[in-house]
């Protein structure tokens, strides 16, 4: 979806062409598949982290496009929110430091960019939701000025045909109705790439789904929207429904959201692509020029606009992606279940778990995905996104037992993921002191049982223990993990509470 669309109407054919070249476009895939002409392994790994924009009040500030003017720098952009700004990294190459590389250049850019915004008034914010948010803020009026925005906006809520229903029951219950997907904006997230060759695709895409859970267990960073404390992760369930084109009618049916976990292991990546066609109704059917085909035959690479375009339409929240580099067709695995911060360090710790337990499970004789059922690695996920760091993830057991067994996730991540994901690094190339420091971190989140979303719910309740009202207490919190965030240390060290008693108000 960064591609720069311009707004239209669609006609009645317009759709039915589009299907039609996205067929030619999946044609396109397969011949490219068959043909074997994809990228060798070159270990690259990206980085894109969504940031909130927020007040010394800790209030949300809708100034992307003026903080962005200042900026002046291409990895940084808008996001779908006036609040929202996106940073991306650079590709690296896994190997030596380069998770202290990417925790400098992370730095550097969000320190310039904090001290930008400081000059509106504003500040950065890594976190998965913003606590202050309200419904006021999330309206079709503060959607970011771009034309592709307004159009997906415009066709989804069309596909829908009525306002989205958001019914969310964790710690307390939010229900609410918008007449546009701008709740959406709300969720920030960071999104990992790994690229792959096609015949390691389905393993690192299965892989990445087997984990989901433990990402989201160790993690978590939303605990609140609109003044509600609801899930420990509350992005997943909020995405959903904000951009849930199923009337209930067609929920009831079994028709799938186009935000989606998935529903079966995979046995390479043509398979995703084919279901996206299969499934979802094209939203912005935007015609390229190109002809796959004749480009193929001409012995050149196609773009496949059109099956990108549509791909970025499905929120898998482990998506596959095709690209060019360099003349050279590529795929990506596109991690997206994690909440943004909230730290640097935090960051480059889930980056570390990550890319290393992919790496080890891709190994493995007997993978996790030939005995974990698909359907318990999907419950897993929403465990986790319900309970984070006090979630019981069902797991394969060790041995001659078989079956699977429900153990908590602070356990089986500091028994046998971390290992596993120290082997994933070591086989990367990645220095065993940078190995260390940033897995350190996971294993000091589970000891302690803290995260973002654990500490934000703590910090909260003892403010409202102190008096203040609600919506002074999320105020409060957001402050408070504002400054801690910007000093650096991780947040299984943050004290919890506020600095000083606070004088009640309200």
């Amino acid at each position: 979806m960064g591609d720069k669309v311009a707004a239209g109407a669609f006609d009645l054919s317009d759709r039915d062409r589009y299907r039609s070249k996205l067929q030619k476009c999946l044609t396109g895939l397969e011949r490219l598949l068959e043909e074997e002409r994809f990228d060798r392994p070159q270990n690259l790994m990206g980085l894109e982290i969504e940031l909130n924009l927020a007040g010394p009040d800790g209030l949300p500030r809708m100034l992307n496009a003026q903080v962005l003017e200042r900026i002046a720098s291409r990895d940084f952009q808008t996001e779908l929110g006036m609040f929202n700004l996106e940073v991306n990294i650079a590709p690296h190459r896994l190997g030596g430091r380069v998770l202290d590389q990417l925790a400098e250049e992370l730095r550097t850019g969000l320190n310039y960019a904090h001290r930008k915004a400081n000059e509106l008034g504003a500040g950065i914010v890594m976190i998965g939701i913003l606590p202050t948010l309200n419904s006021a803020d999330l309206t079709s009026a503060h959607l970011s000025d771009v034309d592709r925005y307004a159009l997906l906006n415009e066709q989804i809520v069309a596909a829908r045909g009525e306002p989205f229903a958001l019914d969310i029951e964790g710690v307390e219950r939010l229900t609410c109705t918008s007449a546009s997907i701008a709740p959406e904006a709300a969720c920030t997230s960071i999104q990992l790439h790994l690229q792959v060759t096609p015949d390691r695709f389905a393993d690192v895409w299965n892989a990445a789904q087997a984990i989901a859970a433990a990402q989201v267990a160790v993690g978590a960073n939303a605990p609140f929207l609109f003044g509600r404390e609801v899930w420990r992760e509350s992005r997943p369930p909020l995405f959903l429904q904000s951009t849930d084109t199923r009337p209930p009618e067609l929920q009831a049916q079994g028709v799938r959201p186009r935000t989606w976990f998935g529903e079966r292991w995979i046995t390479g990546p043509l398979e995703l692509f084919e279901e996206n066609l299969r499934y979802f109704p094209a939203l912005l059917p935007l015609m390229d020029p190109e002809d796959p085909l004749a480009v193929l035959d001409a012995g050149e690479v196609p773009h496949l606009g059109e099956l990108a375009l549509h791909n970025g339409t499905v929120y898998r929240w482990n998506r596959p992606v095709y690209g060019i580099a360099d003349g050279v067709p590529h795929l990506r695995v596109e991690n997206r279940v994690l909440p943004a911060g909230p730290t640097v360090t935090d960051v480059i710790a889930n980056v570390a778990f990550y890319y290393g337990l992919v790496r080890a499970l891709c190994e493995e004789a007997r993978p996790v995905w030939t005995r974990l059922p698909f359907e318990a690695a999907a419950h897993n996920f929403e465990v986790a996104c319900r309970h984070g760091i006090d979630a019981g993830l069902r797991w394969p057991r060790r041995g001659r037992l078989g079956g699977t067994a429900e153990v908590p996730a602070v356990d089986l991540v500091r028994e046998e993921l971390l290992p596993l994901a120290a082997a994933g690094l070591d086989a990367w190339g990645v220095a065993p002191a940078d190995r260390d420091l940033y897995l350190g971190v996971i294993e000091e989140r589970c000891r302690r049982r803290v995260n973002g979303a654990s500490w934000q719910a703590a910090t909260y309740h003892l403010a409202l223990d102190s008096g203040l009202t609600r919506e002074a207490a999320l105020a409060a919190t957001t402050q408070r993990y504002c400054r801690l965030m910007h000093e650096g240390e991780p947040v299984h060290t943050w004290p919890v509470g506020l600095p000083e008693p606070v004088v009640p108000r309200g």
